[in-house]
C-alpha cells in the first residue's frame, strides 16, 4: 500500500485511455480465471472480492454481522452487475465493461479537488496515479 494524491481527472484520463486501462482489467481478468478458459464464474470471482472484503471496505457491510445467506446473496449480487448477460459467467467483454463503470463512478466520487488516499499496490487506481506520474515526469 501507499499514500497517493488522486482526482477525478487522473482517474478518467486512464479509464479514457483504452489502450492502458484494456491492458490492466484483462491482466486482472486473467489472473481471475484459474481455469484458463476466458470466463469467470462466481467461485473465481467471489474468492477475490471475499479476499479484498470489498463489502465491508467499499460499502461499509460488516460481514461478521451478516448471516451466511445474506452475504452470499450480497456477493452474488455483485456477480450479477458484471454477468450482463445473466449466463451465470462473466468474459472479457462484461468484465471490461463493468470495470468501466466502477472507476468512472469512483472518478466521479473523487471529483476534481485531489484527494490523499491510501492505495493498494497493483490495484486500479494505483495504476492510474503511476500512469499519471509518468505522464509528468
Amino acid at each position: 500500500m501507499s499514500v497517493e494524491i488522486v482526482d477525478g481527472s487522473t482517474v478518467r484520463s486512464f479509464v479514457d485511455d483504452e489502450g492502458a486501462f484494456n491492458s490492466s482489467v484483462d491482466g486482472r481478468f486473467a489472473a481471475l480465471d484459474a481455469d484458463r478458459d476466458g470466463l469467470l464464474s462466481y467461485a473465481e470471482m467471489a474468492g477475490e472480492l471475499m479476499s479484498l472484503r470489498v463489502l465491508e471496505k467499499h460499502f461499509g457491510v460488516d460481514e461478521a454481522a451478516l448471516g451466511a445467506d445474506e452475504l452470499a446473496g450480497l456477493y452474488r449480487g455483485l456477480f450479477a452487475r458484471f454477468d450482463r448477460d445473466g449466463d451465470g459467467k462473466v468474459d472479457l467483454h462484461e468484465f471490461r465493461a463493468e470495470m468501466k463503470e466502477v472507476m468512472l463512478a469512483v472518478a466521479n466520487g473523487l471529483g476534481f479537488l485531489p484527494v490523499q488516499m491510501v492505495v493498494e499496490e497493483g490495484s486500479f487506481l494505483k495504476t492510474a496515479v503511476d500512469r499519471e506520474l509518468a505522464k509528468a515526469a
